[in-house]
C-alpha cells in the first residue's frame, strides 16, 4: 500500500484522486498547523507528500523515513529544504501552472485601480459631502494608460501573461529576465532591457514576477526605486522578500513613488511590530489615502484556479510516484 499524505484540509471531496491514483493507493488527510503535529504512524508510512502552505524543513524531513516525492501545491518552492530532500533521495516537485491568468490579472487590477485613480477617488468619496468634491482629483497617479511604460522584472509564465495585459491596454512593455534566449522580445513583440537599472529607469509601472532567490531577495530597495522616473508606481505579485517596505514607504512619503499595489509581504500574514508603511496603511493616514493597496496573497485565487490546484497537483504526485514519469521537478541547485 502507498500512502499519500495531504497536511492541509484545502479540499473536501477526493473523488478525483480516488480515481486518479486508483487501487493500491491509501490516500491520508491531515488539517495541522505545523508537520510537527503529525502523528508518528502516518509520517512512517508516508511516500508522497502533499503541501500547501507548509514549510518544510530538514527536521521536518526527517520524520519522514519512507518519503519518496513532495509536490508543493503552488508555484513558490523556497519554503522547501530542497538540499536536504536531495540528500535523502525525495524528488521535489512544484505546481507551476495552475493560476497563471488569475495572477496576471491581478497585477493589472492592481494597476489600472492605481494609475486611473479608482482607489483614490474611491476613498475621497468616502468622506463627508463638503469634504469631498465630485470632480477628479489632481494626482501624478493618474495617467493615460498609453503614455505609460510597464517595467516586467522577470518574464516567466505569469511575467509572459501579465505583459501580454498590459500590452493589449496600450502600454509600452520593457522586461528583464537574463534568462531567457534571444529572440523572445521578437516573438512576444515586446523590449528587452539588456540591464535592470536601463528598465528602471524607463519605467512608470514596475511589475515584479520573479521567483524567491538568493538573487531576487532584497532586489529592488531604494536604490533602484530612485532610479525610476518620479511619480512611478510598483506591482508586486511575486514573492514579499523580493521587495524592501521601507524603500517603498520612504518613496511613497518623497513622491518618487505616486502609488504600490501589493499582494505579497516579507512576512505572512503580518506581524506586530509591523512595517512602518502597514502601520500608515492600517491607520488610514492621509498621506497614504489612495496610493497603496494590498491583498493578502490572494492573486492566484479563483475557483477555476483551485480547481486547477487540486488536479494538477494530483497529477503530478501520480506522474512521479506511481508512472515513473517525473514532471515539473526541481532541482536541488534550482535558485
Amino acid at each position: 500500500m502507498t500512502t499519500i499524505l495531504y497536511t492541509e484540509s484545502v479540499f473536501t471531496d477526493q473523488a478525483f484522486e480516488t480515481e486518479l491514483f486508483g487501487p493500491g493507493v491509501e490516500i491520508v488527510r491531515r488539517n495541522v498547523g505545523r508537520l510537527a503535529d503529525l502523528e508518528d504512524d502516518v509520517c512512517a508510512r508516508t511516500e508522497g507528500l502533499m503541501l500547501f502552505r507548509h514549510f518544510l524543513p530538514a527536521a521536518d524531513l526527517a520524520r519522514f523515513p519512507r518519503l519518496r516525492v513532495v509536490v508543493r501545491m503552488g508555484v513558490g518552492y523556497d519554503r522547501i529544504d530542497r538540499a536536504e530532500a536531495a540528500r535523502r533521495g525525495v524528488i521535489v516537485c512544484n505546481c507551476p501552472d495552475y493560476g497563471t491568468t488569475e495572477v496576471a490579472d491581478h497585477a493589472v487590477a492592481l494597476m489600472m485601480s492605481l494609475r486611473r485613480g479608482v482607489l483614490l477617488h474611491h476613498e475621497a468619496q468616502r468622506r463627508a459631502p463638503e469634504a469631498a468634491p465630485w470632480a477628479p482629483i489632481d494626482d501624478p497617479l493618474v495617467r493615460r494608460l498609453s503614455s505609460l511604460t510597464v517595467g516586467i522584472v522577470g518574464l516567466g509564465r505569469i511575467g509572459t501573461a501579465a505583459a501580454l495585459r498590459f500590452k493589449a491596454f496600450g502600454c509600452r512593455v520593457l522586461f528583464f529576465d537574463p534568462g531567457l534566449p534571444n529572440g523572445v522580445e521578437l516573438a512576444l513583440g515586446l523590449e528587452r532591457a539588456s540591464r535592470l537599472t536601463d528598465l528602471l529607469r524607463r519605467s512608470n509601472v514596475l511589475s515584479i514576477h520573479v521567483p524567491l532567490t538568493r538573487e531576487t531577495r532584497g532586489m529592488i530597495g531604494a536604490d533602484e526605486i530612485a532610479l525610476l522616473p518620479r511619480g512611478a508606481v510598483i506591482i508586486n505579485t511575486a514573492r514579499g522578500p523580493v521587495l524592501d517596505l521601507d524603500a517603498v514607504e520612504q518613496g511613497l512619503r518623497s513622491g518618487q513613488l505616486a502609488g504600490a499595489g501589493l499582494d505579497v509581504l516579507p512576512v505572512e500574514p503580518p506581524v506586530a511590530p509591523l512595517p512602518g508603511l502597514l502601520q500608515a496603511y492600517r491607520a488610514r493616514e492621509p498621506w497614504l489615502e489612495g496610493r497603496l493597496v494590498v491583498t493578502p496573497h490572494s492573486a492566484f485565487a479563483s475557483p477555476e484556479a483551485h480547481e486547477d490546484i487540486k488536479r494538477k497537483s494530483a497529477e503530478t504526485m501520480r506522474a512521479v510516484l506511481l508512472d515513473n514519469t517525473p514532471q515539473n521537478v526541481i532541482p536541488p541547485e534550482a535558485e
